[in-house]
């Protein structure tokens, strides 16, 4: 396995976020983790990419315990986190960011970022079809653009080698459908080339279809982990989440982006 966690426990004062939680993603997978709001799924994901410590319980990452580690220090052994809201150098352009991001730590004061790693960078952009607009500042970008960035500063700032943990937290939320689409279309390329990928999202259209695997949280517990159809049947999760008269929606066909 990939990615464990092991009875995972997270108090804020009275509050239990999360209650035990135990999970495993295998090398490879595209796992959603849904659930209704406060259920614990960003506090799960804040312990997982380094942000908080639990109160409680171990979460390992290729059979090595990672609990204690920084979010830093978790890139640098191959898992890397997106935000509900992208979080982009806005007044960089977009081919700046990748530069910057690819750099890491060997960027002295006296290096010109323009000559960082410039065709590198530019593939990255091409893979989440940004190389068009490479040299438009961020801040510019619409706002889909901007999570298709984000997500290329996440693989820019991974290991080239070995496995690789992609954490993305609602790549859809705030997308008109057919960016969703496109946006999942390019998560689904991304597992597709080895990378693992846990993601949460409120979109139901951009988990069932889309995720090999479904894991639902609810009140800080586990309720339901399995195939996506499964899940969509299961009783508690239609009575506590999805709604008895929840039906399976397709994603509407994004825009073709190169890869």
């Amino acid at each position: 396995m990939s990615l464990r966690v092991a009875n995972l426990v997270k108090h804020f004062g009275g509050v239990k976020a999360l209650d035990g939680v135990d999970f495993e993603v295998p090398a490879g997978q595209c796992v959603a983790l849904i659930g209704p709001n406060g259920a614990g799924k960003s506090t799960c994901f804040a312990c997982l990419a380094g942000q908080l410590t639990p109160s409680a319980g171990r979460v390992f990452w290729q059979g090595r315990d990672i609990t204690d580690r920084s979010a830093a220090q978790r890139m640098s052994l191959g898992m890397a986190r997106t935000f509900q809201v992208a979080q982009t150098f806005e007044a960089l352009t977009a081919l700046q960011n990748v530069q910057l991001v690819r750099s890491r730590h060997r960027l002295s004061w006296w290096d010109r970022l323009s000559a960082r790693f410039p065709q590198q960078s530019l593939q990255d952009l091409q893979s989440v079809g940004l190389d068009r607009v490479a040299d438009t500042v961020a801040a510019d970008l619409p706002y889909g653009a901007r999570k298709r960035l984000e997500l290329a500063l996440a693989l820019a700032g991974l290991p080239e080698h070995g496995q690789r943990l992609l954490l993305l937290d609602e790549p859809a939320a705030g997308l008109a459908p057919t960016e969703r689409a496109a946006m999942m279309g390019l998560v689904r390329q991304v597992a597709s080339r080895g990378v693992t990928v846990l993601y949460t999202e409120h979109n139901m259209d951009a988990v069932f279809g889309v995720a090999d695997r479904v894991l639902v949280l609810m009140q800080g517990r586990k309720v339901a982990d399995g195939d996506p159809a499964a899940v969509a049947l299961d009783p508690q999760v239609r009575e506590g989440y999805l709604g008895r008269d929840f039906a399976l929606q397709p994603l509407q066909e994004g825009p073709h982006v190169r890869s």
